[in-house]
């Protein structure tokens, strides 16, 4: 594993900013914009939601690791970046960026297994054949230029709970908002220390109550409070007291504050799109375009 970020081939070439990211999809959608408006979808961000849920489901089947799971997210973020959705079955990238994300994150799957698991979830788009999946491993080793390391910001969250003082629930609910980071474009924009800070900030202002029962692969968005008026006074006073510890060693460090105050927005405003969410609507336009287009054979 590449031990600087800032040397890695993420940062030097899956990192962007927002108006690259825009072009590159703009780019992207007028290849074809015949099948763009043939085959419409739901916005972005409610298909991330979708296709983190699907990949949820298929590792707990496998009982595979949170950062294979990250992995494959980002995996499935990159190629989507160079190939249009609608030219692909998502359901068989799916299933080999998981399969490619556990060989990488040294927890590896048989192929038969991945296959066989992902046939249980989606009987109707993967082929019982595990060479197609083979085949598509190869696809997107190419699409992504065989760079496959990824950097995550589960790291850092570990390396600054001691030093911010930070409760197992701020770590907990910490880490549930850095799952889901992955739904969002943040994993192309922003250096994974940015995600942490961001995270650790916003498990500081959500209620005690609530650590540990906000990530995704519960099924779950997380409702962020407006006050802590419903916490006891010593929870409130020990909250206030790492929120300080917090808001010391930001102003003193040297991270990017605008990038983190940006990041935590995203990450926001991905919960406020979560309430038009339908996994249904999801999954019968996603249908409608694979078995029209013969990409379920």
């Amino acid at each position: 594993m590449a031990a600087n970020f800032w040397a890695s081939t993420q940062y030097l070439n899956w990192q962007c900013t927002r108006a690259e990211l825009l072009e590159i999809r703009d780019q992207l959608e007028n290849r074809d914009q015949a099948l763009l408006q043939q085959y419409t979808l739901p916005e972005r961000r409610l298909l991330s939601i979708f296709f983190n849920q699907q990949l949820v489901k298929l590792g707990k089947r496998m009982s595979v690791r949170q950062q294979a799971l990250a992995t494959a997210q980002v995996y499935v973020r990159r190629f989507y970046i160079k190939i249009d959705l609608r030219s692909t079955n998502p359901y068989l990238i799916l299933a080999t960026a998981l399969y490619l994300a556990c060989k990488m994150e040294e927890s590896p799957q048989h192929i038969r297994v991945v296959v066989e698991q992902a046939r249980n979830m989606w009987p109707d788009f993967i082929p019982s054949d595990t060479s197609r999946l083979g085949e598509c491993e190869f696809y997107l080793i190419s699409e992504m230029n065989s760079q496959l390391i990824v950097h995550h910001p589960y790291r850092t969250l570990q390396d600054l709970q001691s030093r911010l003082i930070l409760g197992q629930d701020d770590v907990s609910l910490a880490w549930s908002i850095i799952n889901d980071h992955y739904l969002t474009d943040l994993p192309l924009l922003v250096a994974p220390h940015v995600v942490a800070v961001a995270a650790i900030m916003l498990a500081l202002t959500l209620k005690p109550a609530q650590a540990g029962n906000t990530s995704t692969s519960l099924g779950s968005s997380p409702q962020v409070p407006k006050d802590l008026s419903q916490t006891g006074p010593a929870v409130v006073s020990t909250s206030q007291q790492r929120v300080q510890n917090f808001v010391k060693w930001l102003a003193e460090g040297e991270v990017d504050v605008e990038a983190v105050a940006e990041t935590a927005q995203e990450i926001i405003s991905l919960y406020d799109v979560w309430e038009q969410y339908s996994e249904k609507t999801c999954k019968e336009q996603i249908s409608r375009y694979v078995k029209a287009k013969g990409l379920d054979k």
